[in-house]
């Protein structure tokens, strides 16, 4: 009876180990830096689209976006891709980038709200 039960805890530790690795790899892993800019530009043309930004903070935002990328590149070139510290500035500045996007965006400048019918 003991053998039977040192089995059947066994084989219940191995299942968990093999489900715990199989968690492992499903984690959760944020977007790269290439793709979040692409989103923050779709972002940015959405807005002057529906009009809810104007040219001078499209231009403000446009110029925020070739800044991130251009040292996106002076950091690629300057080694063996990026380090762990130029993934997290470059991060830093694109989270702070999405913050100007969405305060410009939502800051109801030359923004034309449709008229009500009577």
């Amino acid at each position: 009876m003991k053998r039977i039960i040192t089995l059947i805890f066994a084989s219940l530790i191995i299942a968990l180990g093999f489900s715990a690795d199989t968690f492992a790899q499903t984690k959760f892993r944020p977007r790269s830096i290439n793709n979040r800019q692409q989103h923050q530009q779709k972002r940015i043309v959405s807005g002057v689209k529906s009009g809810e930004l104007t040219a001078k903070e499209t231009y403000r935002l446009e110029r925020e976006q070739y800044q991130i990328h251009r040292k996106e590149v002076r950091f690629r070139h300057s080694g063996d891709g990026l380090s762990h510290r130029e993934r997290y500035r470059l991060q830093r500045q694109l989270n702070q980038s999405s913050r100007h996007i969405y305060k410009q965006k939502h800051d109801r400048q030359d923004y034309q709200y449709p008229k009500k019918r009577l």
